[in-house]
This record gives C-alpha cells, structure tokens and sequence, in this order.
C-alpha cells in the first residue's frame, strides 16, 4: 500500500480521495500532488492521465474546469497499467 503525501493547501476539487484510493494498488508507492495551474480550454469533471515518466515512477496530470495540477506518482508500473488503473478509478466514482 501506497501514500499520498499531503504538501498544499488546494487540490483540484475531488482529487485527493481518488489519489487515496489509487494509493491502495500494491504497485504504487507514493503519490505527490504538485503546482497547481490555470489550463486552456475546460474539462468536464475530474480527468487524471499519465503524462510523463520518471525515474521510478510518472507524472500524471489532474484536470478540472480550467485547472491543472500535476502528479508525481512512484511506480513500478507500465503506462498501460497506470493509466488502466486510473481509469477503473474514474469508473467507479
């Protein structure tokens, strides 16, 4: 099981119990919200996906409305697998 580790004030609305729950996939380690920005263009609910990698891990990217936040997230997962796991998240708010 995973962590979320909590370092600001504002999320994008709904984020941190997604995150919550993604962190109980035994593959994640640690989850990072980070910088929290303005985007173009709206998105229609929460939409997370895997966007860059890292060393050991990817960066996801949170979008909102006109809100975008980034994740870090510690893996040994594939992009698929990720971003698989994310949507079955998405699925079952």
């Amino acid at each position: 099981m995973g962590r979320v580790v909590i370092t600001h004030s504002t999320y994008v609305e709904g984020l941190i119990p997604l995150l919550r729950k993604l962190a109980l996939h035994p593959q994640v380690d640690t989850i990072t919200p980070a910088v929290i920005s303005r985007a173009r263009g709206r998105s229609i609910g929460l939409r997370l996906r895997v966007s860059a990698p890292l060393i050991g891990g990817w960066k996801l990217v949170a979008r909102r409305g006109s809100s975008a936040q980034e994740v870090f997230l510690t893996t040994s997962l594939d992009r698929e697998a990720l971003q698989g796991a994310v949507d079955a998240l998405l699925d079952l708010r």
